[in-house]
Formats: structure tokens, sequence, C-alpha cells
């Protein structure tokens, strides 16, 4: 599901307009980024947790090449999801 398919199910079910909803959607997600940019974790009871992890400085390998890399270390967002996401696609 894309965002247009995700606004228009919001819409349909919340009775607001698509561009409303996807003016929704937009606000949701620009939040957890300025959330996790400042190294918070955006909880969602249920739904599940973002957060930032940390990735450690590596030595990696050009597949090509096959010449050794240094891969500086970096941070990702991370996504667990919550018992009630989990049961809901087993």
């Amino acid at each position: 599901m894309r965002k247009p398919e995700l606004a228009a199910a919001i819409a349909d079910q919340t009775g607001l307009t698509r561009e409303k909803a996807s003016d929704v959607i937009s606000a949701f997600t620009n939040q957890i980024s300025a959330a996790t940019a400042k190294g918070d974790d955006v909880t969602l009871i249920g739904f599940g947790t973002f957060n930032v992890r940390k990735r450690e400085a590596r030595t990696g390998r050009n597949p090509q090449t096959g010449a050794s890399i240094e891969i500086p270390a970096s941070k990702t967002v991370g996504f667990k999801a919550g018992k009630a996401l989990k049961d809901a696609i087993r």
C-alpha cells in the first residue's frame, strides 16, 4: 500500500477528504522523522516503536574487486512491532 491508497482508506474510514487524510499522514511521518532525528523513540502502544539504532564502523569488501573498504559508523531508524500488530499478522 502506498501513500495515496492509505490516504483513501483513511478518508473512507473517517469521513475526511483524501487531501486532508494525506495531510494527516504527512504530519504523522514528519513528527516521527523529527523525533528520531533528535534521538527520541516514538512508541505507539499496540502498534510498535520507532527508534534510532547505531551501527559501528566496520570493514567491508567490494564485491567486484574484492578490495577491503572501511564502512563508517552510522545511525539508522529501526522499528519494533508491538504485540497487537504481531498478533494481527499471525
